[in-house]
């Protein structure tokens, strides 16, 4: 019994440092997706609201994104001035390898560009991708991220 409660100890400690690298860093996954949540009774710290000055307007589309904590890939691309479709997160990856080198992790603080001169057979690729790509894991760039790099469109 002792060695269960080791074991149960050991997971949880795990857990509590991956949640905090995760909030101090401000590592968030590319598919990471809103879901409902129910609000709770009261919130233990008061939350910061932030405001996001797009970096460069062009015809009311962004062509630039500065990273705050809680963005995501999935989330950017969904924004409305973005692309207003989240499994268009591809494309900002695949512009951003510069910087983005896992699509699994980016930072407050990065400027990522936001291509407009997407074909519809590239937009059709990422979409496909983001719809495929399977399960996020922060660590490794996962098999098929590479493959989709690979692949001109």
């Amino acid at each position: 019994m002792q060695n269960i409660y080791e074991k149960i100890n050991s997971v949880l400690k795990l857990t509590t440092i991956l949640v905090a690298a995760i909030m101090v860093t401000g590592c968030i996954s590319a598919k990471s997706k809103p879901t409902a949540v129910a609000a709770p009774a009261a919130p233990a710290v008061a939350q910061e609201t932030v405001v996001v000055e797009p970096a460069e307007m062009v015809a009311d589309e962004l062509t630039r994104w500065t990273v705050v904590a809680g963005n995501s890939l999935w989330s950017i691309a969904g924004i409305e001035e973005v692309y207003n479709v989240p499994e268009k997160w591809p494309l900002i990856y695949k512009a951003n390898l510069d910087q983005v080198i896992d699509a699994d992790l980016i930072y407050p603080g990065q400027v990522l560009a936001i291509p407009r001169d997407a074909t519809q057979s590239e937009t059709d690729a990422a979409i496909n991708h983001a719809r495929t790509r399977g399960a996020w894991a922060v660590g490794p760039i996962e098999a098929s991220d590479k493959e989709y790099l690979k692949n001109p469109g």
